[in-house]
């Protein structure tokens, strides 16, 4: 027997949940084309997990040297190992230039040149020539705060175009109708308690990653994969879910994210006879080879005995050669996060670093468009009505099988910015809302009641903890195919223990317990969803890398994965093929090769 709860209900146009880059991005643009938008955001919007990016954000500008959107259209693809979407590509890096060139003009206060241009730096796997030139300085940054600068922005641009905000309400479901739409989503006031019921002629999803799920991870307490988790109990499945990027530079015991932008300043990674190890790995391109390699080295350098520090577990990353004044200028922040976290000064010392948890190449997968689509009838693209998602919460897929770094502000910006210009083409403001039927809610305020009242014998906490262990040693940079599936029996018991939840306050009112359990439950499937793909997919790509399987194998895996995971969790697996076709003449396809740099 449910509890009765009382629903308010609201009806806008447009609903957005989350108020990261993304979010903030497709709602200020959403208002701007006159669609009534709300935003739904379970912290306050400067609050998101965008404020904590710091390198910068790609585009083919050419401040500072040659540079082409074709260049960093070839980098994506070849960065993605070839499991990236080629059209998806295209549209990203084409219109990368635009959408920071609106960026500036909206106001974000970029680091500037001598001669006034936004300055850029040099991050892994950017090149010239396709490939045959020098590294591309293709990064704009503001400082090493370029997140922070962005989502101000964004959200300045946002109440500028008069969007609503609803701060501090947690989305609990999607509201889904009977031919597969969706009409809406159910949340809760976190602050007092009351249930809202948000109907819209579309939903984004701008949920962020689901780094959470893991014991060490860059991310914010807060990315707990929402978005992915309401799409697994609305019977959408998620893809590319194995495809998880390490960091190679997370503060050693602390995870706080040192940026790629150090290492495009000059610094670089030494082992404990202080060698510079990456010319072993990556000749030509060294400490700025792509993320997976960087972490696969430090890793396999560790393994083999030339870690640093008294248990030979970490690796450092040294800046003590550059100039101090070009640390205070470029990099200010580091050198404070490097004292709080770690307590060293980058000026004197290394900083001490290990591979941690850093982003989510899985998601929803949609269409550049940011339409969600699904497989149904043997149609791969099939777009569920209604149903957007953006940023790190969607599989575009833009990233493949590893995301280049700076590559992820620019996939929330312009694709938040796609989103909006596909609903003002497709969506009339004022149109009416079609009736729900009375049970709409039931589902979602079932499962609410059972998580408020459980009475198991394990704390949320506990549950959570065992789970991130699993994850953090089954499903991490090196894979075997028995710890895979030694990870997919204990991640199944992990999933299996939450029956046995307790949650020890059934208020409604900043109930943080229940929070913190609603969000578990979103994050054990996509656990769950992750290790299953990854015990499935027998070859090595990307940040997927296995010993047993240590070669990529086009001919039988490059597609992307598709995993359902039921309230049971029980998964099931699909395929969807890799997009091998481009949107223009001004590209043409690049067919796969060796990755090597």
């Amino acid at each position: 027997m449910t509890t009765a709860y009382k629903i308010t209900e609201h009806k806008y146009d447009m609903i957005v949940v989350g108020a990261g880059g993304a979010g903030l991005r497709a709602t200020f643009g959403l208002a701007a084309k006159g669609l009534q938008t709300a935003c739904l955001t379970k912290v306050f919007p400067t609050r998101s997990h965008t404020v904590a990016a710091q390198g910068g954000i790609s585009a083919a500008l050419g401040n500072m040297g040659e540079d082409d959107w074709r260049y960093h259209f070839f980098d994506t693809v070849k960065g993605s190992d070839w499991l990236g979407d080629q059209d998806a590509i295209e549209y990203m890096c084409r219109e990368a230039i635009p959408a920071i060139i609106e960026l500036e003009h909206q106001g974000v206060p970029f680091s500037r040149t001598e001669e006034g241009k936004i300055y850029q730096r040099p991050f892994g796997g950017m090149t010239t020539k396709y490939g045959e030139g020098p590294p591309a300085q293709r990064t704009c940054a503001a400082a090493d705060r370029t997140g922070h600068a962005i989502l101000h922005t964004l959200y300045q641009q946002s109440l500028k175009h008069d969007a609503k905000f609803f701060i501090e309400y947690f989305a609990l479901d999607l509201i889904m109708d009977d031919e597969g739409a969706c009409r809406g989503v159910l949340a809760l006031d976190m602050s007092d308690g009351s249930l809202h019921l948000f109907r819209a002629q579309g939903v984004v999803l701008a949920t962020g990653g689901y780094g959470r799920a893991y014991f060490s991870a860059t991310s914010a307490h807060t990315c707990t994969g929402d978005g992915g988790g309401m799409a697994l109990r609305a019977g959408l499945p998620l893809q590319d879910m194995e495809f998880v990027q390490f960091h190679p530079t997370g503060i050693y015991g602390a995870g706080c994210l040192i940026t790629e932008g150090v290492r495009g300043e000059g610094g670089i990674l030494r082992n404990s006879a202080g060698e510079r190890f990456m010319e072993r790995y990556a000749p030509s391109v060294k400490d700025l080879a792509p993320r997976d390699m960087v972490s696969r080295s430090m890793t396999i350098e560790i393994r083999e005995g030339r870690g640093v520090g008294p248990k030979k577990d970490h690796i450092h990353l040294d800046l003590t050669h550059l100039d101090p004044a070009v640390i205070h200028e470029k990099l200010p922040g580091i050198s404070e996060t490097a004292k709080i976290f770690a307590g060293v000064d980058v000026t004197k010392q290394p900083i001490p670093v290990l591979p941690t948890v850093h982003y989510n190449m899985g998601g929803l997968q949609t269409n550049y468009h940011g339409e969600v689509v699904t497989l149904k009838d043997g149609n791969p693209n099939h777009v569920v009505p209604g149903l957007y998602s953006i940023g790190e919460a969607a599989c575009v897929s833009v990233h493949g099988a590893n995301r280049l770094g700076s590559n992820s502000l620019l996939d929330l910006v312009v694709f938040g910015r796609a989103v909006a210009n596909r609903c003002a083409e497709t969506i009339k403001p004022g149109q009416s809302h079609k009736s729900l039927p009375a049970s709409a809610c039931d589902k979602s305020l079932a499962n609410l009641d059972k998580l408020r009242f459980a009475k198991g014998g394990t704390p949320t906490a506990e549950i959570r903890d065992n789970m991130q262990r699993i994850m953090q040693n089954d499903a991490a940079v090196f894979r075997t195919g028995e710890t895979l599936q030694q990870g997919v029996t204990k991640i199944r018991q992990a999933y299996d223990s939450f029956a046995d939840v307790r949650v020890s306050d059934t208020s409604l009112v900043w109930n943080s317990d229940l929070i913190e359990t609603l969000e578990l439950q979103n994050l054990l499937g996509q656990a769950v969803a992750t290790m299953v793909s990854a015990e499935n997919r027998k070859e090595s790509r990307g940040a997927h890398a296995r010993e047993d399987f240590s070669k990529r194998d086009d001919a039988e895996w490059m597609k992307h994965t598709l995993c359902w995971v039921d309230e049971q969790g029980k998964t099931t697996i699909d395929y969807r093929p890799v997009h091998l076709n481009v949107l223009s003449s001004d590209v043409s396809v690049i067919p796969p090769k060796e990755r090597k740099y």
